[in-house]
């Protein structure tokens, strides 16, 4: 792996339960992520994803594609546009720096109105490199 090797992207369905599981598997209970109607009582067109959630599926879009024994050392990341059900989005990524077992990602999400995330990981690259 060297800085400017780009990751294949991945693609992931925003379901309805998919936002849901995920604000109710990180203690979110916000009601902007499980009720649609009380989320346009507050001027949002449906429920949207959680920040967990996004952080959750960029730490598996690096371990996907550098494999179950990177470690994840830091991922810094920032919203943009929502994730709401019924879109896709689709994570990038492309390597910005390696030095000796570590590498710095830079990952951005975009689906069908804009990014939904960007920034970066720094991951720990298992001995003998990515598989």
């Amino acid at each position: 792996m060297r800085a400017g090797d780009a990751l294949p992207p991945l693609e992931i369905e925003v379901t309805r339960t998919l936002i849901v599981a995920g604000a109710i598997a990180s203690r979110d209970y916000q009601d902007v992520h499980h009720d649609a109607e009380l989320a346009r009582q507050k001027g949002s067109p449906d429920i949207f994803m959680n920040i967990l959630t996004t952080n959750g599926l960029v730490g598996r879009y690096i371990t996907d594609c550098l494999g179950p024994d990177a470690l994840l050392r830091k991922v810094a990341i920032r919203l943009g546009a929502p994730n709401y059900p019924g879109d896709t989005m689709v994570l990038t990524g492309s390597v910005e720096a390696v030095e000796g077992d570590t590498a710095t990602v830079r990952v951005i999400g975009a689906n069908g109105i804009g990014r939904h995330v960007t920034g970066t990981v720094t991951v720990t690259l298992p001995p003998g490199g990515v598989r």
